[in-house]
């Protein structure tokens, strides 16, 4: 039999009556990610998602591929095999051979989903311990505090024998949550928030803006790259790239110095809102933090949401910069994030920014632009870059 791997559900398994449909969107996003890999059979039984290989394939890739799909608390590699005693010894005695005699202890943990199976789970713990004991006499039986862990599951169609499980993405799978516009930067803290909202679920559009001849296009293929590493967690995405020099340029022109940021913070979401309405998406997603700069004070962030009816999704808002390094390094996106190209929020950035702004007095002030012009010419010049990993 071929090697396949398992995937162990999260919280899906506590969605009740619509579990189903949790699952049915896990395996189409399993079958969409590894089909580069070859082609896998993929079905749900018993809390596990089976993908197995037909024909040749990568099942390395998938494996690693399956690590990072959203829905997916742990996975394994295992080998399947007849459900009889000595099957599941040999299987286990040549497929786990080398990790028995590198490790010094070990236990054999069983699962019996079959109840038809004649041996409990403990009775066959023992078996299989001891038959494996016998033939590797190096490796002492540690049923408290192993180094190595066989696995053995008994279940419908076969038995599969695995070594420990790694840990996979966790969550729930993207397309349950929903969708959104995500407004990626070229800084740190955006792409980790759409890594976030990923995680529950959400399918993201991604709005960048630009300002030529301010930012070069060093900072457009950084932005791309970001992108792309956040492809492999969050699947295929389309980022739309909306030219943002005429709207800075005016707001500097007509607008005092101190409210630079915020006004152009409120153009950047109008436009969110704008993409979000035509894409029928539900929320806006930003990377803003708490504090952490002057335009996120309490007072900045309800200036800026002040322009959409949309729920403004903020998954970085009570986390310090440490934690989101520390996602940012996780997710691949931190050593890209830090390359020295500017993006458009350092453009025209006011030397004593407005900490504490009040909305109805940036109304009053966007009255000398032509808010909507802006904001059409804008949408129309866009374009549209489609990333796949």
């Amino acid at each position: 039999m071929q090697e396949i791997i398992l995937c162990k559900l999260g919280e899906v398994v506590l969605k009740g009556l619509n579990r189903r449909s949790f699952e049915m969107k896990l395996m189409s996003n399993i079958r969409r990610r590894t089909q580069r890999f070859g082609k896998f059979k993929v079905y749900s039984r018993q809390s596990t998602i089976y993908v197995e290989p037909v024909g040749e394939c990568d099942v390395t890739g998938a494996y690693e591929a399956c690590k990072q799909i959203f829905g997916i608390i742990a996975i394994a590699r295992a080998l399947p095999c007849e459900k009889r005693i000595m099957a599941i010894f040999d299987t286990a005695r040549t497929y786990l051979g080398d990790a028995l005699r590198a490790a010094k202890s070990f236990k054999v943990e069983s699962k019996r989903a079959d109840k038809t199976f004649p041996l409990g789970s403990i009775q066959l713990s023992q078996q299989i311990g001891g038959m494996l004991n016998e033939a590797f006499p190096n490796v002492k039986v540690d049923v408290h505090n192993p180094e190595l862990t066989v696995y053995i599951e008994i279940r419908e169609d076969a038995a599969y024998i695995h070594g420990p499980a790694e840990s996979a993405a966790g969550g729930l799978p993207i397309g349950m949550g929903g969708q959104a516009v995500s407004l990626l930067s070229g800084g740190i803290d955006s792409p980790v928030s759409s890594y976030m909202m990923a995680k529950r679920g959400v399918q993201l559009e991604m709005i960048h803006f630009a300002s030529p001849p301010y930012t070069s296009q060093m900072a457009r293929d950084k932005v791309l790259q970001l992108a792309k590493e956040l492809t492999p967690w969050c699947g295929r995405l389309t980022v739309y790239i909306i030219p943002f020099t005429e709207i800075q340029e005016e707001i500097r022109r007509n607008c005092p110095e101190d409210h630079f940021t915020l006004i152009m913070r409120r153009f950047m979401m109008r436009l969110a809102d704008r993409l979000a309405k035509e894409l029928h998406c539900k929320a806006l997603v930003t990377g803003e933090c708490l504090g952490q700069v002057a335009s996120q004070t309490m007072q900045a962030l309800r200036v800026s949401e002040d322009v959409t009816d949309l729920p403004v999704l903020r998954p970085l808002i009570g986390m310090d910069k440490e934690e989101i390094v520390r996602v940012a390094r996780h997710i691949g996106t931190f050593d890209t994030s830090i390359l020295p190209y500017e993006d458009c929020c350092t453009v025209f950035t006011p030397r004593h920014p407005k900490t504490k702004p009040v909305v109805e007095e940036v109304r009053e002030m966007e009255q000398a632009l032509d808010i909507e012009g802006l904001i059409d010419r804008a949408m129309a010049a866009r374009e549209m870059v489609k990333v796949r990993m």
